[in-house]
């Protein structure tokens, strides 16, 4: 593929996402001209003086959940990436390592707790980090001398199970009629109830856990190679394992305790925008985020519009994505025989 393919394929997901952004101010159940959002949203970036119109006010509501949408589907997007490199398998999603059922159940625990909002993302994030925290400690630290790869993908899938249970534990522990409920909603994953002051230090933590991947993306690329092979590159191996677990980690677990857990993004966007720009990390990585961003955005619209009723982000996203998922599964299969 030509540079100036690969650019004009750029420009076009910069330029969609863009459109996305502003036509998603656009739908709700209160209607919006272009030009009332426009002059609102120049008022927000200080632009034009900022004005107290019904138009500023709903467009305060939903710039929160469009700025989550873009950040929640851009890290999970990414950590998919980087997942799918290092262990060197197209079906590794963001939560291979335990990440989402450590968080889950931090989440329900706080739920149980009732916590206030703040405390529920940080119990959140601490769940998903010491998941995998265990999964690195149980696969690298403790089995050493054999596949390292294969024994942190058995360590993930042992601290999955275990939170998993311990997640139905709290669940059924829960009062039916008022903690359930709570618990059951948010792990089903939504964008609703975020708010400006929830997106600060979620952005800071994508952005930190993004950037290495980013600036270590030669490297990243040479893992697909397997570990010898790495290794009489030059490459670190170990170290650089180390630092894409930690900021898939780190951005999948931030994702997590934004909105919930929000299936498939992370395995299938990935495989979307390698077929656009290729299978180098240098291009996959960044296409990866901005497909990503694009694609979770339009499928929040499409929850909070297509019903009366919206439809909760995780199951919207994970019904279009397992026949994507069969798909993968049945292509993998027919390449090994």
């Amino acid at each position: 593929m030509t540079g100036a393919a690969l650019r004009i394929r750029f420009a076009l997901l910069v330029g969609l996402l863009a459109a996305v952004f502003l036509c998603s101010f656009l739908i709700g159940r209160y209607d919006l001209f272009v030009g009332d959002m426009l002059y609102a949203l120049a008022g927000q970036m200080g632009i034009v003086p900022v004005t107290h119109s019904p138009a500023s006010t709903v467009l305060a509501l939903r710039m929160p959940r469009i700025v989550g949408a873009m950040l929640v589907g851009a890290a999970l997007s990414v950590s998919g990436a980087a997942y799918q490199f290092m262990f060197r398998n197209p079906m590794v999603s963001p939560g291979i390592l335990g990440v989402s059922a450590g968080a889950g159940f931090g989440a329900a625990i706080a739920i149980l707790w009732s916590a206030p909002i703040w405390l529920l993302q940080g119990v959140t994030f601490a769940g998903g980090m010491c998941a995998v925290a265990v999964t690195y400690i149980v696969g690298v630290k403790l089995c050493r001398g054999g596949d390292t790869t294969l024994s942190i993908i058995l360590a993930g899938i042992i601290v999955s199970t275990l939170f998993t249970s311990l997640l139905s534990m709290t669940k059924y522990l829960a009062d039916p009629y008022d903690k359930l409920p709570v618990i059951v909603y948010w792990l089903m994953g939504s964008l609703a109830a975020i708010r400006p002051e929830d997106l600060p230090l979620p952005a800071v933590l994508i952005a930190g856990g993004m950037l290495p991947l980013v600036l270590l993306r030669r490297r990243i690329n040479l893992l697909s190679f397997g570990d010898e092979t790495a290794q009489t590159l030059g490459i670190d191996v170990e170290r650089v394992r180390f630092i894409v677990i930690l900021c898939a980690t780190l951005m999948t677990a931030t994702a997590v305790s934004l909105s919930g857990i929000i299936g498939m993004v992370g395995l299938v966007v990935p495989h979307l925008a390698r077929f656009l720009v290729g299978a180098d990390a240098r291009r996959l990585l960044p296409a990866s985020a901005l497909l990503g961003a694009l694609l979770l955005l339009l499928a929040d619209d499409f929850s909070r519009s297509l019903w009366t009723m919206e439809l909760p982000i995780g199951i919207l996203t994970s019904l279009v994505g397992v026949p994507f998922f069969l798909y993968l599964l049945i292509r993998h299969h027919r390449r090994l025989r």
